[in-house]
């Protein structure tokens, strides 16, 4: 049970890094992120919500209200347009569930199915943020430019965190022993 767990501090603490990590390694690392024509987005938060889906074993932590608290949280602070990182963060807990069903729980079929969510999550913000006009680029330079930089970055990020955030949880759910 998610409240009575060590989770219920370890969850909020670890996406709130995670909400302050992408922000802060964006601007301290602005000039590597974003080199002309290049774009990386840091999605710190999608890898911690997705972790923290695979990890969480019977504890059952309530996912989606979080993403969407941090959804709101993103969009208030980072993009100033209410509304797309709500609406993604959960959807992208759903597909993480739903994706899910279909492997079993290995590091290879996890970043598999976190590649996708990365791909999916930057391709509709592209998509939200082209119909609105807030970009201008065509498909071939969002490809290239802004997408394969995101996914290589993410990915990284995936390799060097996945451990500590797995021994993170596995100490998290331990119980004391009478």
């Amino acid at each position: 049970m998610y409240r009575l767990s060590r989770l219920r501090y370890i969850f909020p603490l670890g996406l709130f890094i995670s909400l302050f990590l992408d922000g802060s390694l964006s601007n301290v690392w602005s000039k590597l992120f974003f080199s002309y024509p290049y774009s990386m987005m840091s999605e710190l938060i999608l890898l911690w919500l997705v972790l923290s889906y695979y990890f969480e074993e019977d504890i059952e932590i309530p996912l989606v209200p979080f993403a969407a608290i941090a959804g709101i949280v993103f969009d208030v602070y980072f993009t100033g347009i209410l509304g797309l990182d709500v609406f993604l963060f959960p959807l992208i807990v759903e597909l993480t569930k739903i994706l899910s069903r279909y492997f079993s729980q290995s590091f290879l079929t996890i970043i598999m199915i976190f590649f996708i969510d990365i791909l999916v999550f930057v391709t509709l913000t592209y998509w939200a943020y082209s119909l609105v006009e807030i970009t201008h680029m065509n498909i071939g330079d969002f490809l290239v430019f802004t997408l394969a930089p995101t996914l290589a970055l993410n990915l990284v990020y995936f390799v060097i965190l996945y451990w500590p955030i797995q021994s993170l949880y596995t100490w998290a759910l331990k119980q004391k022993k009478s």
